[in-house]
């Protein structure tokens, strides 16, 4: 795996409790799902998802995302390296990616008690892509689009425990 230079994060505290909190941002596709729709930072491009049978939440579980952004087809191979219930996964991609501003990387989030909910705290530890033209995007671009990812994840998982604790 390549080297990884760049380091991001991003982290609220939810009104969930651990459990609550890792049930929900345990499932990929709920994680992830920014990647799945239409956005500026996708350049109005957008990524699918394809599971194993363990659909992510096992160790070893494999998780693809393909798609196209501005005509290219871009890809990557996730593989669950790290999964503590409640408190910590982690995950990192298998092979070469084929994206556009940052290379292989390795993505997590843990969970803690915090007063009455909990601290969510998303990561990701990356390379820049290897070839040209992409290490240049990736120094140009990359730092924005590891914040904005990390980000969306957080700002979903609030935006679902906001509105779920409004219900109650």
């Amino acid at each position: 795996m390549a080297i990884m230079t760049e380091h991001l994060e991003s982290r609220a505290t939810l009104a969930g409790s651990p459990g609550e909190v890792f049930a929900y941002v345990d499932d990929p596709a709920r994680l992830a799902g920014h990647m799945a729709k239409r956005s500026w930072a996708m350049a109005g491009g957008r990524m699918e998802f394809g599971l194993d049978e363990g659909a992510g939440r096992q160790v070893g579980s494999q998780i693809r995302l393909a798609g196209r952004v501005l005509g290219l087809e871009l890809s990557v191979d996730e593989k669950v390296v790290e999964r503590t219930p409640p408190y910590r996964k982690a995950w990192e991609t298998v092979g070469s990616p084929k994206l556009l501003v940052i290379g292989a990387y390795r993505m997590g989030f843990d969970v803690a008690a915090q007063g009455s909910g909990s601290l969510l705290r998303v990561f990701i530890d990356y390379a820049l892509p290897e070839a040209l033209p992409g290490r240049w995007l990736g120094r140009a671009f990359g730092r924005a689009y590891a914040r904005w990812c990390t980000e969306r994840m957080v700002s979903d998982a609030v935006r679902h425990f906001t509105t779920h604790k409004e219900r109650e």
